[in-house]
């Protein structure tokens, strides 16, 4: 009987384990991780390539490249304004939204006036880290990559994923912030 107690209690005390983590049921590899970058800089080079010949082509206008990665020409340009949009500032601005044809997708009048605090993402990435270049009654008109515009997932309506796009913006007003 007592071997029987200590069989019982050394049974007892052994099949006392803590928790056992559980593993995930899908794991990223890095194999996987690398090739959607290495695509992902593909399709980059591809679109900046396009994007360059539409640019050489073009004899009319005069493009800029930004610190961020696209490309802009003056429409209309304010020689007198000084102050371009700083963080926090509120700024008045129409825009459109094109393909690299011409084509409008949204047009001004259908999005409509937008009042866009600095730095605040109501925008797709491109716009806004770019409307903040003009300055109170200038347009300008963008030509964004993919990655800038509205990325590999589109905007679930118009645009379709790892499409490069064009925008006419204008900035109608910059209220300064206090």
């Amino acid at each position: 009987m007592r071997y029987l107690i200590y069989f019982i209690a050394a049974i007892f005390l052994c099949s006392c384990e803590g928790p056992k983590a559980r593993k995930p049921i899908r794991t990223s590899s890095p194999q996987l991780i690398k090739s959607t970058v290495e695509r992902n800089k593909e399709l980059l080079d591809i679109e900046m390539q396009i994007i360059s010949a539409l640019v050489k082509n073009d004899s009319i206008n005069t493009y800029t490249a930004s610190t961020t990665g696209s490309w802009y020409y003056y429409e209309v340009k304010n020689d007198t304004a000084t102050y371009t949009p700083k963080v926090e500032d509120v700024v008045t601005l129409t825009y459109n939204i094109m393909t690299l044809t011409n084509d409008t997708i949204y047009s001004a009048k259908e999005i409509g006036v937008q009042d866009i605090l600095v730095n605040k993402p109501s925008l797709f990435k491109g716009l806004r880290n770019t409307f903040t270049l003009l300055k109170e009654n200038e347009k300008a008109t963008f030509i964004f990559p993919s990655s800038l515009a509205f990325g590999y997932h589109g905007d679930d309506n118009k645009i379709e994923p790892n499409t490069p796009i064009k925008s006419s913006i204008e900035i109608i007003k910059i209220k300064k912030s206090n």
